[in-house]
């Protein structure tokens, strides 16, 4: 059976203690809303309406206009893990990833961007050592988050 609910706010992750009615699986460019109809994995069908665009993370729980919650989680997403000969060469690469403007998870040791093959073999023409995985996503938000202009869906 499925219903509709509206979710006008969120709790981040680790600041809650709700119990989630229903799941939400979404990927890194799905988690960036404003105001959309989504479906979750339990069959509900949850209006999200923001005053404003936010980004919602893995483990953040939609508050619902009837009290209840659901939980946000990031959907795994076919990635290329960017490696370098050790920590200066790996900045040297972010350097160049972030030239291009590429949305990139920023970890120790590794670089995780969408798979792009125009851009992994740019990465290793650079010396990188670039390899395919399946993870979630979590990309940086960068210093243009929240600078204005809506990205309504």
């Amino acid at each position: 059976m499925t219903s509709r609910v509206r979710a006008t706010s969120f709790i981040r992750a680790g600041l809650h203690s709700a119990k989630a009615v229903d799941t939400l699986i979404l990927e890194a460019q799905d988690r960036h809303i404003r105001r959309k109809l989504l479906n979750c994995r339990g069959g509900t069908e949850a209006l999200v309406d923001f005053e404003k665009p936010v980004v919602l993370e893995h483990g953040d729980i939609l508050l619902l206009e009837d009290g209840s919650a659901i939980a946000i989680v990031a959907a795994e997403e076919p990635l290329m893990e960017i490696r370098g000969r050790d920590s200066l060469h790996l900045t040297q690469l972010a350097w160049h990833i972030g030239n291009r403007h590429l949305e990139a998870q920023i970890e120790a040791g590794r670089i995780l961007l969408r798979r792009d093959h125009v851009i992994a073999h740019m990465l290793e023409h650079q010396g990188a050592t670039v390899r395919d995985i399946s993870e979630k996503f979590s990309p940086e938000h960068g210093a243009y988050h929240g600078h204005g202009h809506a990205h309504e869906d």
